[in-house]
């Protein structure tokens, strides 16, 4: 279950455009739609490249994982019920160190609210949902 006390998930409900990403998840691997047409990775998932317009060139690619806080904010009063016993929380802006252009949420398991080191390292660590489907969420590097 969570790292952070009182925080209820919400549980994506896969479909067939992210159920590869959400399956992926479950064996503790990030995968994103990769265009081999024009090299682009893809988060969210999308029906055709946003680059070059191709719906038929889209496979799934494993990244690392890897990447950095671009920016933070306290959320002191969210409209999210899952949510609103863990607050207050910190929602950062992950950006990819892969693709600066892939950007992911997270509230950072283990980092106090507001004490966020903007630029930190951070990794990719997955955590349960009341349903058990893992997600995906960011961890600061120490």
């Amino acid at each position: 279950m969570s790292m952070i006390p009182g925080l209820e998930r919400p549980v994506p409900v896969p479909n067939d455009l992210t159920k590869p990403f959400w399956d992926a998840c479950n064996e503790r691997r990030l995968v994103l739609q990769n265009c081999t047409a024009c090299a682009r990775l893809h988060y969210p998932p999308t029906q055709r490249c946003n680059e070059c317009g191709s719906a038929d060139n889209l496979e799934w690619k494993e990244v690392q994982g890897k990447g950095h806080i671009d920016v933070y904010l306290v959320i002191r009063d969210s409209r999210i019920r899952g949510f609103r016993a863990a607050q207050p929380i910190n929602f950062a802006v992950i950006t990819l160190d892969e693709d600066p252009g892939i950007n992911f949420l997270s509230n950072l398991p283990g980092t106090p609210p507001g004490e966020v080191p903007v630029g930190a390292p951070v990794e990719l660590i997955f955590e349960q949902t009341s349903t058990g489907q893992l997600v995906h969420e960011w961890r600061v590097l120490t």
